[in-house]
């Protein structure tokens, strides 16, 4: 599919998505659906293993919601094809995909830009990069999964304070915070991004997929944790990458993941 507000750049196993939306990649409508098409694209490509999603070289990773489109809409922002809507639906699409999802943070993540790094299932930084939610500067709330994911990755205390005091979040805190992984100097983002997406490609396909679902239903019903760990203890174990993991372990040699 071509793309007007994407580059996407597919590599051996991962995939690469850049939001190419001048001058702040703000997330209009018609970005938040490509995003989501070249997400779902690349979850149904076997090849592919890892998606990463960045802003480029630019200052923005994603400056957030394209505040003009939102006006005059909130009388029912979450209407079928309004801005608000097909947001919720792009994160979605991105927080329930069965393959890692890596934001890999250049600059400014506000808003739903920050919503957007929320929703990936990893994040690494440059050490140019800010977050925020400032949604409450202009009389709304984060609507994108803000309100349920920040606190779950940093913890309601920090949390509160953020999407409170709506203050700019450099990359040092956010490693602090816990909502980064890593920091690193801008030029190297992108490298250590593919570094990171050729760990987890080599990773065993089922385990990986059993992994994110276990950690995705955990986070919605926490009281069933240790059900939805076994249901998915069981699926991994009956896939033959696990036969040969644990071949691989007792004949001391490398494993030979095939993804089944």
């Amino acid at each position: 599919m071509a793309y007007e507000n994407l580059i996407v750049e597919a590599a051996e196993q991962y995939v690469l998505i850049t939001l190419n939306r001048p001058k702040a990649n703000a997330l209009s409508i018609d970005l938040l659906r490509e995003l989501r098409q070249a997400v779902q694209e690349a979850e149904a490509n076997p090849a592919l293993r890892v998606i990463i999603i960045t802003g480029g070289a630019g200052r923005f990773f994603a400056a957030g919601a394209d505040i003009p489109t939102i006006h005059g809409q909130l009388d029912n922002p979450m209407a079928e094809g309004r801005l608000l809507a097909e947001g919720l639906k792009t994160m979605n699409v991105i927080a329930d995909c069965t393959k890692p999802v890596v934001a890999a943070v250049n600059g400014m993540a506000l808003g739903g830009g920050c919503e957007l790094t929320l929703a990936c299932h990893l994040r690494i930084a440059s050490s140019q990069a800010v977050f925020g939610q400032p949604e409450i500067n202009l009389g709304i709330i984060p609507g994108w999964g803000g309100m349920h994911r920040l606190p779950r990755l940093i913890g309601d205390a920090r949390a509160h304070d953020w999407l409170m005091t709506a203050r700019n979040i450099a990359a040092e805190e956010a490693l602090q915070a816990g909502l980064v992984s890593a920091v690193t100097a801008p030029e190297d983002l992108l490298e250590a991004a593919k570094k990171l997406a050729a760990t987890l490609a080599a990773k065993p396909a089922a385990a990986m997929r059993e992994t994110l679902r276990v950690l995705r239903e955990r986070a919605l019903h926490p009281d069933q944790g240790a059900a939805l760990e076994k249901a998915g203890f069981e699926a991994a174990a009956r896939s033959k990458d696990a036969a040969e993991g644990i071949a691989a372990f007792l004949e001391k040699r490398p494993p030979q993941f095939t993804g089944e």
